[in-house]
């Protein structure tokens, strides 16, 4: 029974990783540039949800209220800032996007300050009795959320012509605007929805942490394991990734003495360096091939 509890529990914590690892996925794809800057937007988007149930909106609606934000502020973001860089190196990228964690780490601790504030409950307390086992409605919920994102994503990919300029832009982005295709706004689009995964992650994982703004910098050091472990062009891999470090995290820390709770953040990297070591692409990340 502590077996299953301990499975389930990782899946739960795997689904947020996964909700950001996603965004990170997305926003890659979109741009070349692991964002590391998605966590402290989830934490943002976070507060604007909470601000949003303070002046009485319910809580699953300040959640949409604060996704079609994070769209805008996603967008904006790749459209005033990162749109500058995106001929330079991919390590510029990446000190950029740097700078935009501890920019929006500021500006969050600015505007609402840096004390513990409690996030509303997003799903029922108690849970769903199946013989012996006991299933909590915010286990169930999360894990729900995210196979409905899951899907939501690749019927947007593989069933939608945004979806498939979002994948000929990644793919060739100057074949892609010979083609006509309008590389701009699918950029602006891509980091949008990237924000918009990011903030449901930040909103899920509220509830469980006191809202505060580096609130999400640990969930960002699993999501980029599971991004990176899965396969920065893979959608699926990340979370197929997520859920696999969030349980093998739990199991190890719970049934390997010398590891317990203190060591057990250490168990994703050794997997995402032994993973990399074999399969540099990830796990169902794609071999890229150059042509001379």
């Amino acid at each position: 029974m502590l077996l299953f509890y301990q499975v389930l529990d990782g899946l739960v914590s795997g689904s947020i990783y996964a909700a950001l690892a996603l965004a990170i996925v997305l926003a890659y794809r979109a741009t070349g540039v692991i964002n590391f800057a998605q966590g402290q937007m989830a934490v943002f988007s976070a507060y604007l949800a909470w601000s949003l149930t303070t002046i009485g909106l319910p809580v699953w609606l300040a959640i949409a209220g604060a996704l079609l934000l994070s769209v805008v502020v996603g967008a904006f973001l790749e459209r005033v800032v990162m749109r500058r860089f995106e001929s330079a190196e991919p390590l510029v990228g990446i000190v950029v996007s740097i700078g935009l964690f501890i920019s929006v780490n500021g500006l969050v601790s600015l505007i609402w300050g840096t004390s513990l504030t409690q996030f509303p409950a997003v799903f029922p307390a108690g849970s769903i009795e199946l013989g012996d086992v006991g299933i909590t409605y915010v286990a169930l919920g999360t894990v729900v959320v995210l196979l409905l994102v899951i899907a939501a994503l690749q019927l947007l990919f593989m069933r939608t012509r945004l979806g498939l300029g979002f994948r000929a832009v990644a793919v060739n982005p100057e074949s892609s605007s010979l083609s006509g295709l309008p590389v701009g706004l699918l950029l602006m689009t891509g980091w949008g929805l990237a924000a918009a995964l990011g903030a449901l992650a930040g909103t899920l994982v509220a509830p469980a942490l006191y809202l505060q703004p580096g609130m999400m910098d640990m969930v960002l050091i699993y999501a980029l394991a599971a991004a990176v472990l899965g396969g920065l062009d893979s959608p699926f891999g990340a979370v197929v990734a997520a859920w696999l470090i969030g349980v093998v995290e739990n199991l190890a820390g719970t049934f390997i003495p010398a590891i317990g709770n203190d060591l057990k953040i250490a168990v994703p990297l050794v997997l995402m360096c032994l993973v990399l070591f074999f399969r540099p692409q990830g796990l169902f990340g794609r071999v890229e091939v150059e042509r001379v």
